[in-house]
């Protein structure tokens, strides 16, 4: 990778935001704001550093009085936006020698820590891990510690932490999951209400005796966990505070509620916007940088520590709230969402609240380096980015799979983007991917993008990325249903778990379809495997269901019965000359069945882990 322009910062470990200030001299009433430091450097102007926590204040408050309104957050009439655009063709697709090199797929093996991944070298979290011999799970607040060396697996301990458990209401919350490294594990919990997270760290060195030597709570959501190396990434989400607004009454019922839910907001201090801990913030306000594009209102934080260390950790921020962060092996990507809702201020009749992105997303760029996270870079692509899949980065170049907006008409689009001093700007584009369509999955390879889109059928496009200013639309495939998960099965295969649909659109019960992109101009469904009428594919939302076998030329994914999930199998589908044999293993009950997996182990046996036990799964 090229050489990067980048900026100095100042990293603050959480000890010492919370140390440092008391022995300043920080007074405990003037809202918990740490003392600023040297400002961040940033690279552009599209994040601006502040001079004081006054002014870094005086930025979220000024944004949220156009927020508020009689009835609080959003006013009394919520408005949901969309954008919308004009329909288009579809793009020819050229043929060339590089449509038909195969599909090179080095980055996309499963993680040594058992759990499948998006990006090689960068372990995400999960409800199992394991190393060697040692397997851990998280069981209802409880850590496991199996011995899987031997004929069956043996229990070794069974460490209570309390605050290790995960909230309920969304799909992919890291919440009560965990990374291991180094013999320690980073375990964490989130509040009931998911306004917190409980960062546990446990020493392994005996396995049958677990120690725990850090426990810290800090206000935010955790939205992604991410490990390189020996350093363990969280992105900490702190939204709009809860503040104790009123609701009108009377004939100025609404001019006095929205005055006093306006001295609530300017009431409001530091600690109410930035993650705390014991109503502390951890982030120093010069390591918060402030959007000047009118994007969520809220925080989001990268912590950075090493498990050896646990209570030394580096900070940075931006002043938005967002979901949507990728990392690859040395860059973090964050994509701004626009403000989701508006309303109308009868007062003085105009609106407030409105997506000001005009239909465009920023996007912010930091190289991670150690614990320390550097801003470097950052832009706008045009269209709307749905999640980290829709993100990919190899060789100095951020690849983008866009939805449609105001800026793009009614279609999909894969971009790139080069790192140009300290902008990111736009290298080429293919437009016209789904004309009306959605997209529902993304996978990235060195030199190709396979993009997924359905309304009524599905299809396939193979994008060539090899000259990135030059990407080109090589072929496409349309059959019914769609992939919500594909995986590569060597060179030539590809596999996608998702929905059987009729010609209508009408989904019918979850698929596995089986893809020969060996000539990308004519990819080419080989083989499907139907199942059952109001089935899910478990990979269609958490990929950590899938496991790739390639010696055995086998795939384990879960499947379930209805959306609760009443009835959870294991599809065992054998590859074999271009076809797929199924055999269905059932294995779980109820809601556990999103944390059933499948885990290949060393030895070369795989460890089922179920609600109740963790077994060797016979293939």
């Amino acid at each position: 990778m090229r050489s990067l322009v980048t900026g100095a910062t100042v990293v603050t470990s959480l000890a010492a935001a919370v140390g440092v200030g008391y022995a300043l001299g920080h007074d405990p009433d003037d809202g918990g704001r740490p003392p600023a430091s040297p400002p961040i450097a940033l690279a552009n102007a599209d994040l601006t550093a502040v001079t004081s926590c006054d002014e870094l204040l005086d930025s979220y408050v000024d944004r949220a009085l156009e927020a508020v309104g009689p009835y609080g957050w959003g006013g009394s009439g919520a408005v949901a936006f969309s954008a919308g655009g004009a329909d288009a063709g579809i793009a020819d697709s050229p043929a060339s020698e590089a449509a038909r090199s195969g599909v090179a797929t080095s980055r996309s093996t499963s993680n040594e820590s058992g759990t499948n991944v998006q990006e090689v070298g960068v372990d995400e979290a999960d409800v199992v891990k394991v190393a060697g011999s040692l397997l851990l799970r998280l069981r209802d607040g409880e850590l496991l510690a199996y011995d899987v060396a031997g004929d069956e697996p043996r229990l070794l301990s069974a460490t209570r932490l309390d605050d290790a458990r995960g909230s309920s209401g969304w799909v992919g919350d890291p919440g009560g999951e965990m990374v291991l490294v180094d013999g320690r594990a980073v375990v964490l919990g989130t509040s009931p209400d998911g306004r917190s997270t409980t960062v546990t760290t446990v020493d392994l060195a005996d396995p049958t005796s677990p120690t725990v030597v850090d426990a810290t709570t800090v206000t935010g959501r955790a939205s992604a966990v991410r490990l390189h190396g020996d350093v363990v990434r969280i992105v900490l989400q702190n939204g709009l505070p809860e503040l104790d607004f009123g609701v009108p009454d009377g004939t100025l019922g609404q001019l006095r509620a929205r005055l006093r839910n306006r001295a609530l907001v300017r009431d409001t201090t530091l600690a109410d916007w930035l993650p705390t801990v014991d109503g502390t913030p951890v982030v120093d306000c010069a390591d918060v940088a402030v959007p000047q594009d009118d994007v969520a209102l809220g925080t989001t934080t990268l912590l950075a520590f090493d498990p050896a260390a646990p209570t030394t950790r580096t900070t940075t921020a931006v002043a938005t709230d967002s979901s949507i962060s990728y990392f690859s092996t040395d860059r973090f990507y964050l994509a701004a969402s626009a403000p989701q809702w508006g309303w109308v201020d009868c007062m003085g009749c105009r609106p407030t609240g409105f997506p000001g992105s005009g239909g465009s997303t920023p996007l912010f760029a930091f190289a991670l380096d150690g614990t320390r996270a550097t801003y470097v870079a950052s832009g706008q692509v045009e269209g709307t980015i749905a999640d980290r899949w829709s993100m990919d980065a190899v060789g100095g170049s951020l690849r983008v799979a866009v939805g449609p907006s105001s800026e793009t008409g009614d279609f999909n689009s894969v971009l790139t983007l080069r790192e140009e001093g300290s902008d990111l700007v736009e290298d080429g584009r293919v437009d016209q991917l789904g004309v009306g369509e959605e997209i529902k999955s993304v996978r990235w390879f060195d030199d190709l993008a396979i993009v997924v889109t359905f309304r009524q059928t599905d299809p396939l496009y193979a994008i060539d990325l090899t000259d990135p200013a030059a990407p080109r639309l090589l072929g496409e495939l349309k059959i019914p249903g769609f992939s919500e998960y594909l995986h590569p099965l060597g060179e030539q295969r590809l596999i996608g778990m998702g929905q059987d649909a009729s010609l209508q659109g009408v989904t019918r019960g979850a698929q596995a379809a089986l893809f020969d992109v060996t000539d990308l101009t004519d990819p080419r469904q080989l083989d499907v495997v139907r199942y059952d009428e109001g089935t899910q594919a478990g990979a269609a939302t958490d990929p950590r269901q899938f496991t790739w076998l390639p010696e055995q030329r086998t795939v384990l994914t879960v499947v379930s019965q209805g959306w609760t999930g009443t009835t959870g199998w294991v599809s065992v589908l054998s590859l074999a000359d271009g076809s797929m044999s199924n055999r269905m293993v059932e294995v779980e009950h109820g809601t556990d069945v999103a944390d059933v997996r499948l885990v290949p182990l060393a030895s070369g046996k795989v460890a089922l882990v179920t609600s109740e036990d963790v077994s060797f799964f016979a293939l």
